[in-house]
């Protein structure tokens, strides 16, 4: 990682050669960890179970510092510079907002170095957020686990199979792509002008289900049901199985049916008992109703009819 090739980046743009050939491990490698969340131990623990060492790691708060002590024991806990001074690969697994002020910070003091592997795992910023250490010659890379996190032992065996959105620079995708591979993970290349889009996707996906079955399990609850999720589980998974498999020709219920009755029942219970949530209902069944008409399940006239019954006011 000494001599440099016409893009500016070490010759070594592959130094870990084939990842699925066993004859062609990479080199170990002396891993940091800037960022003790519910992320970064558990990358931390997987590239040490690949045979890389995390020699430091950095955390505030004392959920972090706990975080780091379950997943990474005997790791010394340090300041962010002297994570990086100890490091030849650096994991910045610090919230999305914060990474650029951070990396900013680290390249003007200096403690980047030329031929460092400087990674995030934002999944709303592509490789160009890490521009200020690129300058100072590190080899920059946006590896995103594509998956949720409980801050436990358990995010590790969860990476086997998991997907990373990977983003770095053309010369450097063998280096990310062999990364993701030792964690135990997919790499699916996302170019860094659409590594918004991408991140709009996931966010949408999963932070939105989260409140959409919360919701629901609060609305069964009301109804006198004590286990709503022994209830939803089936129902859901059987949903979510179908849309990835089918797309929107899995789409059921009383929109797709165009049942306006049923839909102004569902409203008149959710003007009583939950304001907020019938918000949210009135936007998803027009989002539904919308797509249930483009992809051809729907007639116009029905889908009219339900429009105006959304529109309500006094709903």
């Amino acid at each position: 990682m000494s001599t440099s090739d016409h893009a500016g980046f070490p010759a070594a743009a592959d130094p870990f050669g084939d990842p699925l050939d066993p004859g062609n491990r990479p080199a170990r490698l002396a891993v940091g960890v800037v960022g003790t969340g519910r992320v970064g131990p558990a990358l931390g623990a997987a590239l040490q179970l690949a045979g890389h060492r995390v020699v430091a790691a950095s955390g505030v708060s004392a959920a972090s510092r706990r975080r780091a002590e379950a997943l990474l024991p005997g790791v010394r806990l340090v300041s962010p510079p002297q994570v990086l001074a100890a490091a030849d690969l650096v994991l910045l697994t610090v919230p999305d907002d914060a990474l650029a002020d951070l990396v900013a910070g680290l390249a003007a003091t200096g403690a980047v170095r030329p031929g460092q592997i400087v990674v995030h795992t934002s999944g709303a910023h592509g490789a160009a957020v890490l521009e200020p250490a690129t300058r100072a010659g590190a080899l920059p890379l946006a590896l995103h686990p594509a998956m949720t996190f409980t801050g436990t032992s358990v995010d590790v065996a969860r990476l086997a199979g998991c997907p990373f959105g990977v983003t770095a620079p053309e010369e450097l995708r063998p280096v990310a792509e062999a990364l993701v591979v030792e964690m135990g993970g997919e790499p699916e290349w996302v170019p860094e002008q659409v590594r918004a889009l991408y991140h709009t996707a996931l966010a949408h996906g999963a932070n939105h289900l989260v409140t959409l079955v919360a919701q629901a399990m609060e609305l069964l609850r009301s109804a006198g049901v004590a286990e709503p999720g022994q209830l939803l589980g089936p129902l859901l998974g059987a949903a979510l199985d179908n849309t990835l498999r089918a797309g929107d020709a899995a789409l059921t219920g009383p929109v797709a049916r165009g049942d306006v009755g049923t839909v102004r029942r569902h409203l008149d219970q959710l003007a009583t008992v939950a304001p907020d949530i019938g918000q949210a209902y009135r936007a998803m069944a027009r989002a539904t109703a919308q797509r249930a008409v483009r992809g051809g399940s729907l007639a116009a006239e029905p889908a009219a009819a339900l429009l105006d019954v959304l529109n309500e006011e006094k709903h």
